[in-house]
Formats: structure tokens, sequence, C-alpha cells
């Protein structure tokens, strides 16, 4: 008996057939069955069907004699199902890599449940991807199991039959079926969820619900949407024939309202002739099934009126939604004003030369060279006064005690911008702040440049895809100093940003604490992320994408790498910041991290606490790797898209032919390299000390006072503070702080 029977009902979808079965057959989770069912689909779908059958044994396919529609196509797949749980696929979605894996292991974890809920991700035509908006219902659903009274939000979720497995026996036990109708997932749902005894959640998006430009029965305009109607009679049909859930009438009775308004509502739904009859319709449904004694909400209160009534408020709300926006139009006019007079507010007072402004990562807190230099500057220079500009108030509550700040956009940053005499980030600073004559602005960049940047990338129409490149560089004209710890670095800055800056050799302030650091400095770090004392540590950081939208590409099985390493290894995953906040996550990041199969270290505020933390880094392009090189540990380049990646973005050099220390471009040779221990071999060493001489030629861990004094207080510095690299050491010795 499978653990899994996957019905597949196809109808007119040959050009998308074939993805769908391909996202289910090759999962790494091969114990299911797929029942296809031909709704005498017009297309190809059912020869489509027929070779995959030929060539899996997995796959059985069933001839509809006449279309049934989708409900009923359903019905007919489930007598034939012999897994334990049912899924029920549409056939133009796709399943995410490992998601078969991941929901088995949930229903291990949860004892079987009746119903486990997993997450989705909307993908459209144009290559935008989104994550489903409440998928915090399901990340604060728990471990555990529950039912619907228990945790009623769980309703909330997109009331569809895919985005749910069911155990089948469950299933028969209530003799659940599929109606026939325009929106037959409804009368399913509703008395699914509340019949079930045990629900559980899984915070992971396994499936891609694709939103078709075209062809999405759903978001046709017809008069079959009256069909929502019949749905709900059937809904409360069945709630009526189980006293127990007499409760639930009330929240019934408002979600379809609700539902109803909506379909009303859309401009692609309802032919406009049909609108009224359409609203007179729910009204009745919703008088004739109003609990005694209940109050109706305000936003249902329309239903007791007229569809004229309905129409002016509409109109209304329209209206006064419009009104807001011309006025917050004007409003943000006259901030921007406001905001590019500073000067003239607080008159022509000098700029300060013992206050310096602070910001990085676009505001994020005390974090990279910004956070080095004001770290060294309190320390060595106190009578300097550093404040942070932050974003929002959320990030002011998690700086370290004692950091002065502003919010950004905020009166007193404002004032401050206007009189700091020092400005310090490795962000472009907003196009609204204007250089005062006499101000310093130092720019520290990000690391060391592997892809193209800001003027390259005008070679690449892709790469620069909503990236004004004459606003950066107008911005970056503020720059007076760019820090560089190679000269690579160097002639990257100065060609990829024609401004008129001073490039100074100083290394990067942030590489301090990796090349002072002791044996012991990451201990503390593998404690804070639950990592096993004594275990080998393998960091592995990907970067973004430019040839896909949104940049996230599962480039490896996270799931099977964890496992290959084996027993005293573990697996810290980071992933690039701008894919933090993304469905990268969502994908099974933070499912595996909830079952202790790996660590997610994306969320630590210091990136070099993670890199002290590790023993070997397994990267793709990331700039990480010239950092984590000046910790002369092992780094493994897993380059198996470097065509397609230097295609879309474009390389200053082939990471591939001088690599830090050893190339995988399968998933075979990297589980090779780590097994094999040729990670930490000879021809490991070798390479990546070559790399240190290149890259790491600046970097002695004094460039953080390097800029302070230097560039901060304009101090001569002393002979001996030249920045010499530690062991192993350059080819030859040079004026590191010559500027050019």
């Amino acid at each position: 008996m499978p653990r899994f029977s996957i019905i597949v009902p196809c109808f007119k979808v040959q050009g998308f057939l074939r993805e769908c079965l391909d996202s289910v057959l090759e999962q790494s989770y091969r114990d299911i069955e797929v029942i296809a069912v031909d709704d005498r689909s017009p297309d190809g779908c059912g020869a489509i069907l027929d070779e995959y059958a030929a060539r899996d044994d997995r796959v059985r396919v069933l001839h509809l004699p006449e279309n049934a529609g989708l409900g009923r196509a359903r019905n007919a797949g489930m007598p034939l199902a012999g897994g334990d749980y049912l899924f029920f696929l549409d056939s133009d979605d796709t399943l995410t890599p490992g998601a078969l894996r991941a929901m088995a292991d949930r229903l291990d974890e949860a004892g079987d449940p009746d119903v486990l809920v997993f997450d989705y991700a909307r993908t459209y035509w144009w290559g935008g991807t989104r994550r489903n908006a409440l998928a915090h219902v399901l990340a604060e659903a728990g471990d555990g199991t529950f039912t619907a009274v228990e945790r009623p939000e769980i309703l909330d979720l997109l009331m569809v039959v895919w985005n749910k497995v069911y155990r089948r026996e469950f299933v028969e036990r209530n003799d659940f079926s599929f109606p026939p109708g325009y929106y037959e997932d409804t009368p399913w749902t509703f008395p699914v969820m509340l019949s079930a005894e045990r629900i559980a959640a899984l915070d992971r998006i396994c499936l891609n619900y694709r939103q078709r430009r075209q062809g999405n029965i759903l978001s046709t305009t017809s008069r079959k949407h009256f069909d929502i109607h019949d749905q709900y009679e059937r809904v409360f049909a069945f709630v009526d024939s189980r006293p127990g859930l007499a409760s639930w009438r009330p929240y019934l009775h408002r979600k379809m309202g609700e539902h109803c308004l909506d379909i009303l509502a859309k401009p692609d739904r309802l032919p406009p002739s049909d609108k009224g009859e359409f609203f007179r319709r729910t009204a009745e449904l919703f008088a004739r099934h109003k609990p005694a004694g209940e109050p109706v909400p305000a936003e249902l209160r329309v239903l007791e009126g007229g569809y004229a009534a309905y129409r002016i408020k509409r109109k209304a709300g329209r209206t006064g939604r419009e009104v807001a926006r011309r006025g917050g139009q004007a409003g943000r006019a006259a901030v921007g004003r406001l905001r590019r007079g500073p000067n003239a507010l607080l008159g022509h007072r000098p700029s300060d030369p013992r206050l310096v402004l602070y910001s990085a990562f676009s505001h994020r807190g005390v974090l990279g060279d910004p956070g080095a230099v004001y770290e060294k500057a309190r320390e060595i220079a106190p009578q300097l006064r550093g404040v942070w500009v932050v974003r929002d108030e959320e990030t002011a509550e998690r700086l370290p005690a004692g950091v002065e700040h502003v919010l950004l956009d905020s009166p007193a940053y404002r004032r401050v911008s206007a009189r700091a005499g020092f400005f310090v980030n490795n962000v472009n600073w907003p196009g609204t702040l204007a250089k005062r004559p006499g101000s310093v602005h130092i720019h520290t960049h990000q690391g060391t440049p592997l892809k193209y940047m800001a003027a390259d990338l005008l070679q690449r129409p892709g790469a620069r895809y909503g990236v004004d490149v004459p606003q950066m560089l107008r911005r970056a004209d503020r720059w007076d100093y760019s820090l560089v710890a190679n000269q690579h670095s160097e002639l990257v800055w100065e060609r990829a940003y024609p401004c008129h800056f001073t490039s100074v050799r100083t290394g990067s302030p942030r590489n301090d604490v990796l090349v002072n650091a002791g044996a012991q400095a990451g201990l503390a770090v593998r404690a804070r992320l639950g990592i096993p004392a004594g275990h080998t540590v393998v960091l592995y950081a990907p970067t973004r994408r430019e040839y896909v939208r949104g940049g996230h590409v599962d480039r490896l099985d996270l799931a099977r790498l964890a496992a290959d390493l084996g027993e005293g290894h573990t697996l810290v995953v980071r992933l690039h910041p701008s894919l933090a906040t993304g469905p990268a996550r969502g994908t099974g990041l933070a499912d595996l991290h909830r079952r202790g199969v790996l660590v997610d270290a994306t969320d630590e505020p210091r990136v070099e606490d993670v890199m002290l933390a590790s023993d070997v880094l397994v990267t793709d392009y990331s700039a990480l790797m010239f950092d984590y090189a000046n910790l002369d540990r092992p780094i493994v380049v897993h380059a198996d898209d470097w065509a397609a990646y230097t295609a879309s973005r474009g390389a200053y050099f082939d990471i591939t032919a001088d690599a830090p220390g050893q190339v995988s471009r399968t998933y075979r040779e990297l589980a090779w390299l780590l097994a094999s221990g040729s990670w930490r071999d000879e021809e490991s060493a070798r390479l990546r000390a070559g790399f240190r001489e290149r890259f790491c030629a600046y970097d002695d861990g004094r460039a953080a006072e390097r800029v302070v004094r230097r560039l901060l207080l304009g101090e001569e510095l002393p002979e001996g503070t030249v920045a010499v690299p530690k062991v192993p050491a350059p080819a030859g010795a040079r004026d590191l702080l010559a500027s050019t």
C-alpha cells in the first residue's frame, strides 16, 4: 500500500501537464501512486497520460467516457486509490522539490492525522512568485494536532482541496465526495475540516499554485459563478445533518456572505447584466440561513438592503480611496520638498566634525563594515558621536544598549544628516540626502565583487531589471572615499562607479574579527545555534540568481545533503539577505530547521559569527567566500549553473578557474568531495593560499582602526600600521595605504 494516492484530474491542460507529472514523479520520495483521470479532454492530455503510464508503473490512467467536471473526475479516481492518504493535485499546478518527503515526515511525526494542511505559493504567468499571505497560521499551529474548534483560524486559509492531504480511511468512513459544479471545493473542504478530529499543519511551501493568464475557470466571466449559492446550500445541509456542528452556523453564515460579496466585487467574474440578480440571490441565501439572535457584521449589513444601496456604497468606497490616494501623493510630494531642503531649515550652520552618521544594509542595524568602524571609534575615539540611521521602530528595538539612533525620514534624521561631518554606509544613502560642503562620505561596500555591479550592469539588461544605474551613479557622486580590501576590488569599483572618489586600501573592517579570531571564537555561536559539541559544521551560503524572477533557485536538496553528511556533522544554511523574506525559506528550509535536520542561520544578525562557527564553507558565487578566506578554512565552490549565472549577471573572472578550493559541478561531485575528505586536502589548501594572496591582501585585522584614525581623525599613521596579512603571508610587502 503506497503512502500517497495522488489523484490528478486532467482537462485541456496539455501545455502544463508534463510539468505537473514531472514534479510528482521526480520527487525523492517514491512511495506513491498517481491516478490520472482523463476527463474526456479534447486535446492531447489522454495521450500524454498514456505515455507516462507506459514508462512508470506508479501511474494509472482512467479515461472517462464523457466530460464529468473537476469534482466528479476526482470522485472517479478515488475508488482506485489504495494509499494511506489522498492528495488531489490540479494538473496545472506543480509540487516543489522535496514536498512529498516533507509531508510524509510530518505525517509520521503527527501520528497519522485525519488531515495535513500545508503551504503553497502563487506562481504568476509573468514569472512572479508570492507566498500565501496567511502562512503564519501554519507556523503558529505548532507540532501537535488540533481540531477546527481549537484553532478556527485554520479555516481562514484558502478553502481549496489541493493544499491538504486526507487520510483515506477518514474520507471513506465519512463518505465524503465532490458535488458537481464550479465551486466544488467549498462543500468538500468545510465538511472535512469541521469533521476532522486530528488536523496537523506543515509550514512549508509544497505546491506552486499556477496563476494562468487565461483559462482559469474561476477567472472566467460567466453565469457559472451563481453555482456558489448551491454549494453553500450543501454546506448548510451537511451541518444540519450533524447536530454536533450546529455551533458553526454563525461562522459559516459570515463566510458565505463574504465569499459571495467577494465574487460580486471582482470585475472579471460576473457579466454586468447579471450582477443585480447575483446580489439578490445572495441576499436571499443570507436571510434564509441567518442564525437566530446573531448580530450581522457591519461589512455584511449591505446584504440586508437592496442592490441600488450596495452600488452606492461601493461607489462611495472607491471615491474615498481615490481621494486618499491623491492626498497621499500630495503629502509625499510635500515631504519630498521638505527633505530636499534641510539646509534651508537649519540655516547655514557648519557641519560637526565630531558627528558621524552610520547606516548599513539599508538601515538594518549595527552591521557590516560600518558596524566595525563604529565599534572601533567608540573604543579609540570616544570624542566622536556616532548616530545610526535605522528603518523602523522594530529595528531600533534590536539595537545594542547605548546605541544612539534616528529613524529614517524622521525630523531627527533630517536634523542629524544636516549637521553630520561624516557619513559611513555600505549602501548608497537615499537620493534625497544632499551632500553638504565639508561633509565626508565614506563608502565601505559589501565585500569583494565577483558579479557585475553598477555601470557594468548596463551590458546586462536582465540583471539590471528594476535598477536605475544613472541614479545609482548620481548617489555615488557623493562618495569621498571608497574602501577596498584588495587590488581587484579597487579596479572594479573605479570601473563600475566612474565617479570622483579616492580608493583607500584599508582592508575590510568587518573582517577584523575573522583575522583576529582565536581557536575558541566560534564556540559561543555554536552553543546559541544548538550545534552539538565536536560536530563538523558545514556552512551552505547560496547567492541569488538573476535568471529567475525573485532570485531564488533550489540548487540543492538540503535534506539529502544533511543526511549525506552523516553523524557528527551539522549543516548550517544562510540565505542571501535579499531572499530572507521571500518564499525561499517556505520551500523547506523552515520546516527542516524546525525538525532539527539542519540549522537555518539566515536571521543571525552578524554573518561573521556564522562564519566563525563553521569548519567549511560550501557556496556557489556568494561574495561571502572572499571574507571567509580570511579564516584560512576550507571552501568548496558548487558551480552547477555557472554558465547560466554568468550569462545573466556577468562575472569579473571565472571563479571555477580561480577557485578558493575544490569545485563541484553536480550534486554527486559535491557529495563525494565532502564524504572523501577532499574538501580539506593539500590541493584545497594550495588553492586557498593563492586565493588569500589575491583577495585578502589588505586584511590584517586593523582595518577598522585604520579607517577611524586616518579618515575620521585625520591622523598620520605611525610606521608598522600598514596592512600586512597574517599567516599565510603574501608574496611581498607593499604600502597598502597608498591612495589612487
